[in-house]
């Protein structure tokens, strides 16, 4: 084990999460997947990137991946095809049986290299291909809003996961954070508000039902994350 790095400097809570993913992961060899829900803008991919991080420190980068869910997210064209272009980020907007799909592919096939797509956040696009899990790896990190959904399309990538964790917060602070992202890839901050409240938040209303079903709370702390009591 690769323990290079001031174990000190990670943030507060993160050992022990990180040490629950690495129990995950089977002795005998093969693979684990974890997934990490969420509302928008509770932090889903900086507890992802961090687990990612410190899992990376103590075993070399080869032992863990991250893949998030934005990479299904359905091109602009598709939607405006379907008529879904002002639900961008709701669960219909996204190809949820090709996410699921990747997830099987990615528990079965663990000796060679699994690309996978990304969602680029300047052009607010998908793209294929931009990732890739390599062979080996016995442990992937994916997020995403959606993987405690109860609906059918859903329940199939939340199959595919050996573990799925809710993160939770102060939903003040994560509102405030979805309007600065919104602002920042180009809306008004009156645009942005406005998204915030008509779609962000009714979708953050359907993800917080499914919290129950969550295997682990994670809340966010002001200097990292916490366990509940």
């Amino acid at each position: 084990m690769n323990e290079s790095g001031p174990s000190a400097s990670i943030p507060s809570g993160l050992a022990p999460l990180a040490d629950l993913a690495e129990g995950l992961v089977p002795s005998g060899g093969g693979r684990a997947l974890l997934g990490v829900c969420g509302v928008p803008g509770a932090g889903k991919s900086t507890l992802a990137e961090a687990l990612v991080a410190e899992l990376a420190r103590r075993h070399g980068p080869g032992f863990v991946a991250h893949v998030p869910m934005d990479g299904y997210h359905l091109a602009d064209v598709q939607l405006e095809r379907l008529g879904l272009r002002d639900r961008k980020g709701a669960p219909e907007t996204f190809d949820a049986l090709g996410y699921a799909a990747l997830l099987r592919r990615l528990r079965e096939d663990v000796e060679r290299d699994v690309y996978a797509p990304d969602f680029e956040r300047t052009l607010e696009q998908p793209i294929a291909g931009a990732m890739v899990v390599a062979g080996g790896a016995r442990l992937v990190v994916t997020e995403g809003n959606y993987l405690l959904l109860d609906d059918p399309v859903w329940r199939e990538a939340r199959a595919a996961l050996d573990a799925v964790w809710f993160v939770d917060g102060d939903d003040e602070v994560r509102r405030s954070r979805l309007v600065a992202r919104h602002v920042a890839f180009g809306k008004t901050p009156e645009e942005a508000a406005a998204w915030v409240s008509a779609v962000d938040e009714p979708n953050a209303a359907m993800v917080r039902a499914g919290r129950g079903g969550a295997d682990r709370v994670v809340l966010v702390a002001d200097d990292g994350w916490r366990l509940p009591d």
